[in-house]
């Protein structure tokens, strides 16, 4: 039982107060502490583990420090997620700036109509075109990539009097029909309408207006616009890629 009697040895020391003593004290602690083979009384408290392990005297550290380890390899991998979810969110949003705003030119003339056959309607002067979606020389939207899209579209005419207001505008989607507006009446000399539509959108599709055969708009052609924007693009697109 050499712990005892070293224990007690420090406890004199350090009660005399002798500096000099300390280096001695630390020897026999240690010489005591190797010698302990088995764990005092409070558990995880062993003097041992801090000349062996030179940590801390309580060996209760090493689950902290597997703690620590754990935590460390969680975190690792949790930014690892967040670096993807990133570059996914980056993917997705890199397409979703896709907007456009046009409208007609008033120097086409006094009226651009009637024909004897459904004309694109040009909307040739361009205030916005985020994507490039746009094209004022066709007067169509060519979706950048799939989603949902909103389109607006005003139509403004008017007519001397005694004069017909006759129009007739047509959303079209790849050639076919999803909104419209017309008039036909010869009771008032001006008129305006706004129609939105949203629509499902794969890659490469076009929307675009159409004035139907023998319609005419005139007057004020800048009045006439279409807009359009992204709602959101299309996730399964984006993970097929």
């Amino acid at each position: 039982m050499f712990v005892l009697p070293a224990l007690f040895l420090l406890r004199s020391l350090f009660l005399c107060g002798h500096v000099e003593a300390q280096s001695s004290i630390y020897e026999i602690m240690k010489v005591a502490a190797l010698k302990l083979d088995t764990p005092l009384a409070c558990d995880k408290w062993d003097c041992k583990c801090a000349f062996e392990r030179q940590r801390s005297c309580c060996c209760g550290a090493n689950d902290l420090y597997a703690l620590e380890d754990y935590t460390f390899e969680k975190v690792k991998y949790l930014w690892e997620d967040i670096s993807k979810l990133k570059y996914s969110v980056m993917g997705l949003t890199e397409g979703y700036k896709v907007s456009f705003k046009a409208t007609m030119d008033s120097r086409l003339g006094p009226c651009f109509g009637p024909f004897n056959t459904d004309v694109p309607i040009p909307y040739s002067l361009v205030a916005l075109n985020d994507g490039n979606g746009y094209n004022p020389s066709l007067g169509a939207f060519t979706a950048p990539r799939s989603g949902v899209y909103l389109f607006s579209f005003t139509v403004y005419s008017s007519v001397g009097s005694g004069e017909r207001l006759y129009h007739q505008i047509q959303m079209k989607k790849n050639g076919v029909d999803m909104v419209g507006v017309w008039e036909n009446n010869r009771e008032d000399g001006e008129d305006s309408a706004t129609q939105v539509a949203i629509l499902d959108l794969q890659n490469g599709d076009q929307v675009y207006m159409e004035l139907m055969s023998g319609r005419k708009l005139c007057d004020h052609l800048q009045y006439n616009i279409f807009t359009g924007y992204m709602v959101y693009p299309s996730t399964d697109d984006y993970y097929s890629r």
